[in-house]
């Protein structure tokens, strides 16, 4: 009878030692692999055939050989020197520069999208494919301001081609790849994401730049920049690098701006771009404010360009351009580019606040000729006058201001000694709204208009003086400059003005809304604080 319980107790641990290595065997931590994002290799094999190599030379003349050495008479070297400065004048007096970039097939016929700076002054384009094989490449046309080019070449055969992709649809963290030939090795792929989107480097009117942390260095410009989708949303074209190197900030131009450009260059060699023929500028908060408007927003239209478009309406100086064609425009620059890309000769709504309301009109764009570009400032299409489109001299160095105030000065004014009109000038004094904005106003009369050679079509209130340290001078309101409107009332006496800005602070607000000309006509719109 005890036998059995021996047994029992001698089989027991061996149970539980069994159970706890079953146990251990099953709760042992398995092996950690290292595993890294989703391969790319299938999307980046279908795409690198599509991918092209661009290099170009062209030549340069030299500058000239300089002082030859003086070398004595009998000298050993004599001859040397001779046969090495003088009698090279027959011989090749140019140097060949090559360089490298990127580029890629659009069309299996052998159109290649590329950057301007990549082949441009090229004397001689030549085009190097995945597979080794080269083909010399035509120009078909060129966009500097958008620094995008469109090449041809005549294949044999139909080439492996991508399509544009639809940039807008890209989100901030979005993954991309960039495939290029970056210090001439061809093929590189990087991978990023997208790190920010309608970035404004200062390249040109139309920045609206995609920023990509996928590696692009020297070499790469003109490559494409894809989505995960393998379409093209971007063309690779610029980095910021104090080294010449990636540091993973990379730009390119998104397709909703290349698209169409590329399309333009293909069918007409050139691009032909809307055209609204109006001066703009920033609608500041103090702005809005004046205007009672909300939030600050918009392109002001503060001039209309004489024989341009709109130049008999519907647009008036003074509105506001919130939405144009459909679009939102948040800033100048919003509607600099957008009437670039608008379709000319059509009827287009634009969506305005004019007197505090919004309303839309209808406007048929006129197109962009080169000769207006090359003749205006920062923004073209929209015919930036004096002073680049979209900064209105409403803040900017004291120092500087004093100074063009003192040159404007004409004769029979004093800036300086705080006098105004002298003792000699036959109109009496003009009211100062010392106590508003700062400045002494006269009415511009004719010999007003001598003195200070302001245009005949310039009407409203002279400004003869503006008060150092006042709210007028921190604005850049200059002697010789002319109030034509106040909260949008036209000016016709000093007196009107300061009781014009009287009455708008009354009412609670706390800046003066004022249409300044200069002496040639030239508008732009101020808010002026009054408090």
């Amino acid at each position: 009878m005890m036998k059995p319980v021996r047994a029992s107790r001698m089989i027991l641990p061996a149970l539980l030692m069994g159970t706890a290595l079953a146990v251990g065997a099953v709760g042992a931590p398995r092996p950690a692999f290292a595993q890294g994002p989703d391969s790319v290799a299938d999307l980046a094999s279908g795409l690198l055939g599509a991918v092209v190599n661009i290099s170009t030379s062209q030549s340069v003349a030299e500058e000239g050989d300089g002082p030859l050495p003086q070398v004595p008479e009998g000298s050993p070297f004599q001859e040397l020197f001779e046969d090495f400065y003088k009698n090279r004048e027959g011989g090749e007096s140019n140097n060949r520069v090559n360089s490298l970039g990127s580029g890629f097939v659009i069309d299996p016929t052998g159109f290649i999208v590329t950057n301007n700076h990549v082949i441009e002054n090229a004397d001689d384009i030549e085009v190097i494919f995945s597979d080794g094989s080269k083909l010399k490449a035509k120009l078909i046309g060129t966009d500097t301001k958008t620094d995008l080019s469109v090449l041809k070449v005549e294949p044999p055969q139909p080439l492996t081609s991508v399509k544009f992709g639809d940039s807008r649809k890209m989100r901030i963290g979005d993954w991309v790849m960039a495939i290029g030939n970056p210090f001439g090795l061809g093929g590189s792929v990087t991978v990023g994401i997208i790190s920010a989107s309608g970035r404004n480097i200062n390249a040109g009117p139309y920045d609206n730049f995609i920023q990509t942390d996928a590696a692009i260095n020297k070499g790469n410009s003109g490559g494409p920049l894809f989505n995960m989708s393998g379409d093209v949303i971007g063309i690779n074209t610029a980095i910021i690098s104090p080294s010449g190197g990636s540091i993973g900030i990379g730009f390119a131009v998104p397709t909703e701006l290349a698209e169409n450009i590329v399309q333009q260059l293909i069918e007409f060699g050139e691009t032909r771009r809307g055209w609204l023929g109006v001066r703009i500028q920033p609608v500041s908060d103090e702005v809005a404010e004046s205007l009672n408007i909300g939030r600050a927003r918009g392109a002001l239209i503060s001039g209309i360009v004489e024989g341009g478009p709109v130049a008999d309406g519907p647009i008036q100086v003074g509105d506001i351009v919130i939405s144009f064609n459909g679009r939102a425009i948040t800033e100048t620059r919003d509607l600099t580019r957008i009437v670039a890309e608008s379709p000319i000769g059509e009827a287009l709504d634009v969506a305005i606040l004019r007197d505090g309301k919004e309303q839309t009109v209808k406007v048929t764009l006129g197109r962009l000729e080169d000769e207006v570009a090359d003749n205006e400032t920062a923004e073209p299409e929209t015919a930036v006058g004096p002073g680049a489109e979209g900064t209105a001299p409403d803040g900017g160095d004291d120092k500087a201001t004093e100074d063009q105030q003192q040159d404007e000065t004409p004769p029979g004014t004093n800036g300086e000694d705080g006098q105004g009109a002298t003792a000699d000038d036959a109109q009496p004094s003009a009211p100062v709204t010392e106590g508003l904005i700062g400045v002494e106003l006269s009415a511009l009369d004719d010999a007003k208009r001598e003195s200070f050679s302001i245009a005949e079509g310039v009407e409203g209130v002279l400004i003869t003086r503006v008060l150092p340290g006042s709210r007028a001078e921190s604005k850049g309101l200059l002697v010789g400059e002319v109030i034509v409107e106040v909260a949008q009332e036209f000016m016709k006496t000093p007196q009107q003005v300061a009781e014009k800005l009287t009455s708008i602070k009354g009412e609670g607000r706390r800046s003066g809304y004022l249409m300044i000309a200069d002496k040639d006509g030239n508008l732009r719109l101020v808010a002026v604080p009054l408090e």
